[in-house]
């Protein structure tokens, strides 16, 4: 009874068991166990190169340069990664307690760091303008035809918003249209953000925005319209280009300019004026206001502060009456005084003098 009890599981696992899980081993004229055979092999590596090459195809086309990378700046990027406040209000207790309150707060920090613009239209920086503008591959033809219309926003930084908002709806409105029409083939779109682009601002003189740039020859001709002089409209804008209304005003030539005599002058400027935001730009916006704060206390304490005011010499009153009646009847006192003095020192004089020639006799 005890060898049945014991032999009756065992069969119901072999009988359970299936032949899947056991494997027949290795036999002579077979390849090796884990390896595919060649035709397979040469298949997975033909299908290699395509794959990468679709995953190259997909990349976007216009893409911003980043800046080269170094100690002190891998270090203040850190710091900056270390004190992003998107960074601080997405992490896992700040997220939590958020969540508690009822507010999704990864996903208004990730809705606000979305782009406002058409990713269509390539966003033109101080590091990708030579390659994409300056050095553009064009013929001879193409490159007398080419025209690339710009717009400088400020929408993302807040300011002038609204207007930059309207600006920046007709402006993508405007290349949507073209883009379906395909009537402007010479014509390229681009756009500037304000508050991240330095260079190309400063040597342009744009201190402000919105505008809108249409610009020549590799960038030596630019002509600049401020966009809230009139209501720019999608319509306005593709009459500005198919009409070539544009050729109407003059571009930008002075001594300044692109081309001119100074031009050496806006460039060493602006040059540095972005070596200056690059560094700024690594430390978070709230550990520059509060450095800046701190700096403008320091500043106006010290300008509006009063130097030592120098001590007057304290005058005395004059007397009055009756204080130079006393001062005179105490002054006559003191003559008089003085005079019995002297008189009684004459009188005792000569009985002294015999007294002395008594005693000399003797």
């Amino acid at each position: 009874m005890k060898l049945s009890s014991l032999f009756l599981p065992t069969l119901l696992c072999a009988a359970s068991a299936s032949a899947q899980y056991f494997s027949a081993g290795w036999s002579p004229g077979q390849p090796p166990q884990g390896v595919p055979p060649q035709g397979q092999a040469q298949a997975a590596y033909d299908r290699a190169p395509t794959a990468a090459a679709a995953a190259a195809a997909s990349t976007p086309e216009y893409t911003s340069t980043p800046p080269a990378s170094g100690g002190a700046a891998s270090g203040l990027g850190a710091l900056t990664s270390l004190f992003d406040v998107n960074r601080l209000l997405t992490s896992g207790p700040v997220a939590s307690l958020f969540g508690r309150l009822g507010l999704n707060i990864t996903d208004a920090v990730s809705r606000s760091a979305a782009s406002p613009w058409d990713p269509r239209i390539p966003l033109l920086s101080d590091e990708n303008f030579e390659e994409i503008v300056v050095r553009e591959v064009l013929t001879e033809e193409e490159e007398r035809e080419r025209v690339w219309f710009i717009i400088v926003s400020v929408t993302a930084g807040g300011q002038n918003n609204a207007l930059s908002q309207m600006v920046d709806q007709s402006f993508d409105e405007a290349y949507n249209r073209t883009v379906i029409a395909g009537d402007l083939p010479n014509v390229r779109w681009g756009r500037i953000d304000y508050l991240n682009v330095t260079y190309l601002t400063t040597k342009w003189s744009i201190w402000t925005g919105p505008y809108l740039i249409v610009l020549q020859d590799r960038g030596q001709t630019l002509r600049f319209y401020k966009a809230d002089r009139v209501r720019v409209t999608p319509e306005l804008l593709r009459e500005l280009l198919t009409e070539e209304l544009w050729r109407n005003t003059e571009p930008w030539k002075t001594n300044f300019a692109p081309g001119g005599k100074r031009e050496w002058v806006m460039h060493y400027y602006a040059l540095g004026l972005k070596r200056v935001f690059d560094f700024v730009n690594r430390f978070p916006r709230w550990m520059l206001m509060i450095a800046s704060g701190a700096v403008a206390s320091v500043v106006m304490r010290l300008l509006h502060s009063n130097p030592a005011a120098e001590v007057p010499p304290q005058l005395q009153p004059e007397p009055t009456d009756d204080q130079k009646t006393v001062v005179s009847q105490g002054s006559a006192t003191a003559v008089a005084s003085t005079a019995t003095v002297a008189g009684a020192s004459t009188n005792a004089s000569p009985s002294k003098a015999k007294r002395q020639r008594k005693n000399a006799k003797k």
